[in-house]
């Protein structure tokens, strides 16, 4: 078996560390949007206290695996990216859900939420966002 290069076993810690230290992390699918629109959505996404990247989809489900978010791993297909939110997860979800109902490119995959490091897999965009206001709710 090969040896890992160096510069992929840190972007595998790098993602494993965020997921370590967020509370939710979300995935959607990009294809067909412009840099412009994705920098808009990142800027929208950065006022709630959250990070939107993209990353190679193997080195991300690495670090998933590796993070006890395997629920992840399905939905890392296709071009994807990872949200990681450490603020407000409910004004994160609407920002999603606000920007994919202009930019019908923006596909909410789903997410985890990883409260006591368990992984709950959110499937569609409407459960996401419900499930993020539950869950602040019961703080």
């Amino acid at each position: 078996m090969e040896k890992p290069r160096p510069d992929k076993v840190a972007t595998v810690g790098e993602i494993a560390e965020k997921m370590s230290a967020v509370d939710v992390v979300f995935v959607s699918e990009y294809r067909g949007l412009t840099v412009g629109a994705l920098a808009e959505l990142r800027g929208a996404l950065r006022t709630s206290g959250s990070e939107h990247k993209v990353y190679k989809n193997t080195l991300a489900r690495r670090a998933a695996v590796d993070t006890g978010n395997s629920a992840l791993v399905d939905l890392l297909v296709g071009p994807s990216a990872l949200t990681f939110v450490s603020g407000d997860a409910a004004a994160t979800a609407k920002a999603l859900k606000e920007f994919s109902k202009n930019n019908p490119l923006l596909v909410i995959k789903g997410g985890v939420l990883a409260g006591d490091r368990k992984s709950t897999r959110l499937n569609s965009s409407h459960l996401v966002i419900s499930y993020a206001v539950f869950c602040l709710k019961k703080k």
